[in-house]
């Protein structure tokens, strides 16, 4: 059974690697025995050093389920008290204890080794060990010393000299980022989320309003010794600013195999997320099918009830092992993580991304950029839904030792910029995973078995310093329904940015309910469009290039049917410039829309009305309301539309949104002047 978070899977290479080295010591050792020539004179000290030697691969550690290294240690140590000064027991006690993972120990022994012998490796591999678990430990200075010998000698080993410069810069930066620290005070998120079982890979809807998260759980119907399983929960964030007690996924969602790494489109009704195989490698869960290792699954939620998960249709999921999803805030993106294995080169895992084809599946995966990837470890991705800023983690760049937490921009020509570690103490020594940052960017949550939690790893939450925030992104939500009937309609939502042209956001209301959120990256002019087949199109206009003071939006959507031709529609993003009837290139993004309604909706005719507000000239104001008409109308002929299913009328002030009398009651200017735009419109309605 695959555990997704665990340490072992990160470190996976590195282990094999060490239990390679340690049999193959282990077999010289053995072969040669007789010949062998110690540096004790011993008998005793010897006796039991060979026995320490084979014990690991006489004997399995009940607790780990591995070759039995603390018996060896067990050993070793035994022999060393008949001879302090036998370098090779220290030598292999230091390789077990690194097994273990009792780092401190296996640095005392291989000290003692290089005091008794310095020399005893005309490589200088020795050092460069030591300064390694140095550096895991958080001794840079011992390790930068220690690395530095490494290189003066001669023979030593090219891979590990080029693994060397790494650690060495390493220590640098971790020594450089720790005497000038962020403010950083992790605070726990609380009891209704953490529990004494392991919390991690927390997701957030758009909203901040529902959490959902991985918890380790014990569950006897696991058919393995050590009884775990992940599954999924989810929180509510109360009015009082409490996350509520966490409630499990629903049991066609959550299963006795493994499922994890969640990630929650913006508007909560979507969820991608990872599943494993049973020890059998064939059993998904219930009604599951997988492709190889753990693989991507799909579900949806339909008003109040998920769907039964499907493995992510389209070109994704391979018989690698795919995890660790995040969703773009349209939903149209997904970035992934892969364990790839090249020729020549170690099992690793890089970071990958997708898109959504016009089907509905997803399309084959590309490999981010070698600024992003490196030779080492990459994973736990997020894309912010601002679209524009990737956080990860990785062991390849350079940071505190372990796995770190980076940060890479987007620029305007759609290129990862070079990753930004995020400095310490965010990162440590230690391996640093699982970060979420909220859709305001102002708080981050990452998982974390720091001291004072509820038991294993906890989440935690924090405010993110300043220069690592992505864009604001706030949101919209309501409800889409029929002006008419006022039922329920699963209208399609389009965010375009004014500027570019480009589609930023596709999202679509629950299909039972009609209702909708739909993200809102800041410092941008959007047009929203709202269409469903049998309605006029509904448009919105959202100026977010002053975000500082801007708040989530409520509205509804009410839905013009075709037939309903006595109600006007206003194109809330055309746009002319004060007093005149020239229309501005922003405008083209909303009434394209209108000429792909007209196009499939042949036998309708508009009327296209221009509105002003009472302020002025009563004669200018009819001229310009009328020009501003045409202009519209001419726009839509230039595109292929029949002059014939087009009028044009100026209607200046006569048809107010707002009367005088009425903004006369507003005491506020700001008020008083958004009435007066209102008024200030173009609009269309279905005459025939």
């Amino acid at each position: 059974m695959e555990n997704i978070f665990t340490d072992a899977q990160n470190n996976e290479h590195t282990i094999i690697m060490k239990y390679l080295l340690l049999y193959l010591s282990i077999f010289l050792f053995a072969s040669c025995s007789t010949a062998q020539h110690y540096s004790t004179k011993s008998k005793k000290a010897i006796k039991l050093f060979e026995q320490g030697k084979l014990a690991p691969s006489q004997s399995i550690d009940q607790r780990t389920h591995t070759p039995n290294y603390r018996e060896g240690i067990r050993l070793m140590e035994q022999a060393l008290e008949k001879d302090p000064n036998f370098w090779e027991a220290h030598m292999f006690a230091g390789e077990m204890c690194e097994l273990v993972r009792d780092y401190s120990s296996a640095i005392d022994h291989y000290q003692k080794a290089l005091a008794i012998n310095p020399q005893h490796s005309s490589s200088g591999s020795t050092y460069f060990y030591l300064a390694n678990l140095q550096q895991a430990v958080g001794d840079y200075d011992a390790a930068i010393k220690n690395i530095d010998l490494f290189q003066s000698f001669r023979n030593a080993n090219p891979d590990l000299i080029s693994q060397s410069h790494n650690i060495r810069e390493n220590c640098l930066f971790a020594k450089e980022s720790m005497e000038n620290p962020l403010n950083f005070n992790p605070i726990n998120i609380g009891p209704g989320i953490n529990t004494a079982d392991p919390e991690y890979f927390p997701t957030i809807t758009v909203d901040g309003k529902t959490i959902l998260f991985t918890r380790r759980i014990n569950d006897a119907r696991v058919e393995t010794q050590i009884k775990e399983q992940e599954d999924f929960y989810v929180s509510e964030l109360s009015d009082k600013k409490i996350w509520q007690t966490a409630i499990p996924m629903p049991n066609n969602v959550n299963t006795v195999n493994n499922e994890g790494a969640p990630t929650i489109a913006a508007d909560g009704r979507s969820l991608v997320f990872v599943a494993c195989p049973d020890v059998t490698g064939r059993n998904y869960g219930e009604n599951r099918e997988g492709r190889g290792s753990c693989d991507l699954f799909f579900t949806k939620k339909l008003g109040s009830r998920w769907t039964n998960p499907i493995n992510l249709p389209g070109a994704v999921n391979s018989y690698a092992w795919e995890s660790q999803p995040s969703l773009s805030a349209d939903g149209q993106t997904m970035y992934f993580v892969r364990r790839v294995s090249r020729r020549g080169e170690p099992k690793n895992s890089d970071i990958f991304v997708t898109r959504k084809e016009s089907n509905g599946t997803w399309g084959k995966a590309e490999r981010l950029p070698s600024n992003i990837n490196t030779p080492g470890l990459e994973e736990s991705v997020l894309i912010h839904p601002d679209g524009k800023t990737l956080y990860f983690a990785s062991r390849g760049h350079v940071g505190m030792g372990g796995l770190d937490l980076f940060m890479s921009r987007m620029d305007a020509n759609g290129k990862w910029g070079n990753p930004e570690n995020l400095g310490y103490p965010i990162n440590t020594k230690f391996d640093e995973n699982s970060l979420m940052v909220s859709p305001d960017g102002e708080i981050a949550f990452f998982a974390s078995d720091r001291d004072g939690g509820f038991g294993d790893l906890d989440i935690y939450y924090f405010s993110m310093p300043e220069e690592l925030r992505p864009t604001k992104t706030l949101y919209f939500e309501g409800l889409v329904y029929d002006v008419k009937t006022r039922q329920p309609i699963p209208g399609k939502f389009e965010l375009i940015d004014l500027k570019t042209g480009e589609t930023v956001i596709v999202s679509e209301a629950d299909k039972l309910t009609g209702e909708f959120m739909v993200s809102l990256p800041t410092n941008n002019e959007y047009a929203l469009n709202v269409s469903y087949p049998g309605y006029t199109f509904f448009s919105q206009n959202f100026n977010m290039t002053n975000p500082d003071n801007l708040e989530a939006i409520h509205m509804d959507v009410p839905m013009v049917p075709i037939d309903l031709n006595d109600k006007p529609i206003v194109l809330a993003n055309v746009f002319f410039d004060l007093s005149k009837s020239t229309l501005r290139k922003e405008s083209y993004v909303e009434l394209n829309k209108l000429v792909e309604f007209l196009e499939k909706n042949k036998t309708i005719h508009i009327e296209i009305g221009g509105h002003t507000d009472s302020r002025g000239d009563e004669m200018k104001n009819n001229t310009l309301s009328q020009n501003r008409a045409k202009s519209v109308k001419d726009y839509l002929i230039s595109k292929g539309i029949e002059s014939t299913r087009l009028s044009a009328v100026g209607y200046a002030a006569t048809k107010p949104v707002y009367t005088d009398e009425e903004i006369a009651k507003l005491t506020d200017n700001a008020e008083q002047e958004a009435a007066h735009q209102s008024n200030r419109r173009t609009e269309y309605k279905i005459v025939k």
